[in-house]
């Protein structure tokens, strides 16, 4: 997979992106012994070279001295919960764990063990944890945090079409008439596929967009029709496009006839779905309902994509269903730009769900209920039988080590502590086990504190396997350079713990003899033989010398299938493809004068799941600084708030204090919070002083009764405005290797004030913010402490004290410029204090100003605001700045804009904000003039 070498020491490796599933090639640089940058690869299909602006800064992830403060680099293990973890070696602590996992399952049997694991394993990592636990433990207790974002579309694809198979492809989005997004912000979930369908607008000006989404997002904006449902619709939505496709004539009765099951009981629900009764539950206009339906019907090919908008619900299979009966019966299907399309949420979800590595699965799509899959896969691996009880599903493997049914946990390459809901239970869970063992690669997570043993894994540019992306596309990688430290891959530490395992079990068994990533894949790629997926015709070596390719690719074909079901035949027990009848079912949990907010969470654009990553990269929180809750400007003015004024953020599980935004894209009624915001961002005292765990501390643990998928895109809340006088906030520039030692010192300070929160901040030089709120000032000990963690401290601070009034600044300048600050109760002046600092200007101009407690910049000097254009560091003051002298329709500013200033013509991941500031430019004149 290498490329040959560009110098001596240089040379560039070919790899996939780690963050979404869309997949996108790159090519890493190294030096011999470090990653020194990386671009996209101009020859893998799924990007063509291009990159967002998370993936153009992967190399920045991957610096030396990052590396050193978040990796984790040795095996740790404590033996007792008291105790801090210690540094031991990889047979000290394997044989520990096998003792442990053999003295457990001979105890309580094999249920009492859990395995959860990521979509952001390679295949044969998660092929070998399968097999771990279904194979040799006996247990299908192993799940996956793919079950948070991807299991109700599997079960979608499964009940309708009879695979877990997404029939179309990226070129659909080249070939469609009609595109239709719902439930995804594409423009930031999945960025490089939207800058496709942005191309695909550009060449066929009479392709049309459709978005379905509660918010009014950047996607939503640039649409040709925006339906901007309740929360939770979905189905409502879709059935009433039915029947008005029925209605109008528009389903294709020949393909009905000859290739699906169960249309007559679904036309019997649908007929209920008339537009009057359909746009009072969504909240929308029939005639938008009217048009949405026709549009559909009526073009040569309709293409959904669609993310965790339908997936994460307590009825996201019914979501996923109804969508699909809605392409079945017009026939949207099968042919060149058609099709339902679910866009995968982590970079390998897909390889996961292939190798069976979820509890109601087995290898190669087969189903754990199914007595002849169980005895395939037996048959495969050389073993008696696959155990037929159930798996713990994710939310249900927690509640299970929580009351002590499952003992020994062990977590691979995911943060359950940020990441699931109801986090309460999750904590509890954690604390209850008897061992949590966390195979992981940062130190640095909110997982990481509660587990007994710490297994150092190697991350991306380190490891060497296989990735499938949404459209079945699989990806060989190899590795750039080696771990840091001890870190192992993650096959190989399962391998080398199975080994110690089988010899305790006395199973006399050879399962696990590997000694290559490539030897574990060759095995599962025979379990595919005759499957829908069959990829017997691939090979570690075809797939190095002809690039990615797409399944199914069975020995003797030339290539793999772009789009499946063209011959309308389906992998159903009888050719056809079955309508599921899906009734429209309100959210799990209803709003009530309790709880009258609709809380939405989603992605940021700049941001990836918890952080662990993309959080280590200053310049990724340029976009959204700080964490926030977004509600209409309607809902604030209500209840007396103003932007940035704290307020309490209840669920029926738990609260949090967000500072509040408004923001034109939500309507009345509902909120938004990003998803990222865990503990290690963003945290306070909580109630009874045990501490707030960020936005999954209100998330709802409801489950979808087929899919076990959790709702995490809804919550009923309430919003009651925080009375936190006393602000306070510490920033500053930090050296290289003490950033995220800092952000880490700093954590144990969030929890002793009723609001606080840290992130870093900078370019070419990296900062460090930390915020809090309280109802009174904090004691001056824990302010001291935190001053003197960012070094602001001795004679040669500035200080500015108001004792009286609980006011204070310090200072503290280096070579003339300010170096790091702290302001106590009046903060009136941190916005432009906090530029000054950035712009690195000096401060003897200053005089008397910078102690003085003012809100008002000093003369001539603006705030940049907020960043817009990561690529080339351009704000929002500086693109309104730049409209005002350009004229001319919208498309053409935006031409002139990129031509001035070049925003958006690298990544072009802010394209649609800045479409969105140009359309609000003229309001902003209006309003200055």
């Amino acid at each position: 997979m290498s490329a040959p070498s560009l110098t001596a020491a240089r040379r560039e490796t070919k790899a996939t992106c780690c963050y979404c599933g869309v997949g996108c090639g790159v090519l890493i640089e190294t030096d011999g012994a470090q990653i020194t940058a990386v671009r996209g690869d101009p020859d893998h299909p799924a990007n063509f070279g291009r990159l967002c602006t998370k993936g153009s800064t992967l190399a920045l992830t991957a610096q030396p001295l990052l590396q050193q403060q978040a990796r984790a680099l040795v095996p740790e293990m404590r033996t007792e919960r008291s105790l801090p973890r210690t540094a031991t070696s990889w047979d000290a602590t394997l044989d520990t764990m096998a003792q442990k996992f053999a003295d457990t399952i001979r105890m309580h049997g094999p249920d009492s063990v859990g395995f959860y694991i990521s979509g952001q394993l390679l295949t044969e990592d998660y092929y070998v944890f399968n097999k771990l636990a279904k194979g040799l433990i006996g247990t299908n207790n192993v799940d996956t945090n793919s079950r948070l974002c991807m299991s109700s579309a599997v079960a979608g694809y499964k009940q309708t079409l009879g695979a877990d198979a997404p029939p179309a492809c990226y070129e659909d989005i080249d070939q469609a008439g009609l595109i239709f997004i719902v439930g995804s912000n594409m423009a930031y979930a999945h960025p490089i596929l939207y800058r496709r369908l942005e191309d695909a607008r550009k060449n066929n000006p009479q392709l049309k967009v459709i978005v379905a989404d509660p918010r009014r997002t950047d996607t939503a904006r640039d649409a040709d029709l925006f339906l901007q449902i309740l929360p939770g619709t979905d189905v409502a939505l879709f059935n009433g496009m039915l029947h008005l496709c029925l209605w109008e004539e528009l389903t294709d009765t020949a393909f009905i006839d000859a290739h699906t099951d169960g249309f007559a009981e679904l036309k019997r629900t649908v007929r209920d779905y008339t537009p009057k009764f359909v746009a009072d539950i969504c909240g929308i206009s029939e005639a938008d309902l009217v048009t949405a339906a026709r549009w559909f019907g009526e073009s040569p090919a309709a293409l959904s994509l669609y993310c965790q908008g339908l997936n994460q619900s307590a009825s996201g299979t019914a979501k996923n269903a109804a969508l699909i009966n809605l392409h079945l019966a017009t026939r949207q299907i099968g042919k060149p730009g058609a099709g339902p399309f679910s866009l995968t949420g982590q970079p390998n979800a897909m390889g996961g769900r292939e190798v069976g590595g979820m509890a109601n699965l087995l290898s190669a799509h087969r189903d754990l209920g199914n007595p002849q899959h169980r005895a395939e896969v037996a048959r495969l691996w050389g073993i008696d039988s696959v155990p037929a009880t159930p798996g713990k599903t994710a939310v249900d493997m927690f509640e299970a080590v929580r009351t002590g049914q499952i003992k020994l946990l062990w977590i691979a390459c995911t943060n359950p502590a940020q990441s699931m809901p109801d986090q309460k239970l999750v904590r509890e869970a954690l604390v209850n086990a008897e061992l949590v063992i966390l195979q992981e690669a940062y130190a640095t997570t909110a997982t990481a504190p509660y587990a007994d043993i710490l297994l150092p894994a190697t991350s991306w540019g380190e490891k060497e396997g296989t990735v499938t992306n949404s459209e079945r596309r699989i990806t060989r990688i190899d590795a750039a350079i080696a771990g840091p430290g001890e870190a192992r891959h993650d096959w190989q530490i399962v391998v080398d713990f199975a080994q110690r395992l089988e010899k305790l079990l006395d199973r006399g068994t050879n399962l696990f003899a590997y000694d290559s990533a490539e030897s574990i894949w060759n095995e599962h790629r025979e379990s595919t033989r005759g499957r829908d997926l069959d990829i017997t015709g691939l090979s570690y070596a075809m797939l190095s010398e002809q690039g990615p390719q797409q399944w199914p690719f069975p020995t003797g074909a030339l290539t793999g299938k772009k789009r499946l079901y063209e011959d309308g035949i389906f992998p159903t027990a009888s050719g056809r493809a079955n309508f599921v009848n899906t009734p429209y079912k309100p959210v799990a949990e209803p709003i009530d004068a309790r709880f009258p907010f609709r809380l939405n969470t989603g992605r940021l654009r700049d941001q990836w799941h918890g952080m662990s990553r993309t959080g280590t990269v200053a310049q990724l929180f340029s976009h959204a600084t700080e964490p926030a809750i977004v509600m209409a400007q309607a809902d604030m003015d209500r209840r007396l708030l103003s932007g940035g004024d704290m307020v309490h953020v209840t669920s029926r599980r738990g609260s949090q204090i967000f500072p509040v935004q408004a923001g034109d894209d939500m309507r009345a009624g509902q909120a938004f919070i990003g998803m990222h915001w865990g503990e290690e961002y963003v945290s306070g005292r909580g109630h009874g002083g045990e501490g707030a765990h960020g936005v999954n501390a209100l998330t709802s643990p409801a489950l979808d009764p087929s899919s076990k998928q959790p709702e995490l895109k809804h919550a009923a809340i309430k919003i009651l405005k925080a009375e936190l006088p006393w602000r306070f906030v510490a920033f500053g520039w930090v050296e290289p290797e003490q950033v995220l030692r800092l952000q880490s010192a700093l954590r144990p300070y969030l929890r002793q004030f009723a609001y606080a929160s840290c992130t870093l901040f900078g370019r070419d030089r990296v900062g460090v913010f930390f915020r809090a709120a309280d109802d009174y000032p904090a004691a001056a000990e824990v302010t001291a402490a935190i001053e003197a963690l960012f070094g602001i401290v001795g004679a040669t601070v500035l200080r500015y004290d108001d004792k009286r009034r609980g006011n204070a600044r310090h200072i503290l300048v280096c070579d003339g410029a300010l170096q790091a600050l702290s302001l106590a109760g009046d903060i009136a002046a941190e916005r432009w204090l906090k530029d000054y600092l950035e712009s690195e200007q000096p401060v003897a101009a200053l005089g008397r100003l910078l102690l003085q407690p003012t809100s008002v910049a000093p003369q001539g000097f603006r705030s940049r605001g907020r960043v817009v254009c990561n690529c080339f560091n351009v704000a929002e003051v500086d693109i309104n700045d730049a409209l005002g002298e350009l004229d001319g329709p919208p498309e053409a500013r935006l031409a002139a804009l990129q031509g001035r200033m070049k925003c958006g013509t690298n990544c072009g991941s802010c394209v649609p904000e800045l479409k969105k500031i140009i359309a609000l430019q003229p309001v902003i004149a209006i309003a200055a003039a």
